[in-house]
């Protein structure tokens, strides 16, 4: 039989070490962060069990720990790094050239659109499930992702890459 961790937890590792990456765009940091938010879940896994919102109290748990680390170091800023952010050898120099200028335009979204952007886009996520990881509103899922999705559009425009 499996264990809490094994069935709850576990499953999700991709998505959240992908939401830590996006923080820190640091590989090794980002597995530091994630080792770290899984020891302390093990540590409460009794609490944890009836947590109506695990993959909220999971989100919280990792940006309060990238959080505790820049402090630490120093490093509140956002984090420069677009350029470590693993590309598919396949791809053309254009849609690697696209795929670079897009990261760019999502990084300079306000923290929370960029947020929900990238769950929604890149991690798939449905609107609900959005408002229960983040535990906001689904409204609030809806307007950030509306925002950023017209703040995207019209900077693309700008730039003449998008009608």
């Amino acid at each position: 039989m499996k264990s809490f961790f094994e069935t709850h937890i576990w499953p999700m590792r991709g998505k959240l070490f992908r939401m830590v990456f996006l923080w820190t765009k640091d590989r090794d940091l980002a597995e530091d962060v994630i080792q770290n938010v899984f020891e302390k879940t093990m540590d409460r896994e009794k609490n944890l069990k009836d947590h109506p919102n695990l993959a909220g109290w999971l989100v919280k748990s990792l940006k309060n720990e990238v959080l505790m680390h820049f402090r630490k170091n120093g490093r509140m800023e956002a984090l420069d790094g677009l350029d470590q952010i693993p590309q598919s050898q396949s791809n053309s120099l254009e849609q690697q050239e696209s795929q670079q200028i897009i990261f760019r335009l999502v990084e300079e979204l306000p923290e929370k659109q960029k947020m929900i952007f990238h769950l929604r886009e890149v991690e798939e996520m449905s609107y609900e499930e959005i408002a229960g990881f983040m535990e906001i509103s689904l409204e609030q899922v809806k307007v950030n992702l509306h925002r950023a999705r017209k703040t995207m559009r019209n900077k693309l425009i700008n730039q003449g890459i998008t009608p």
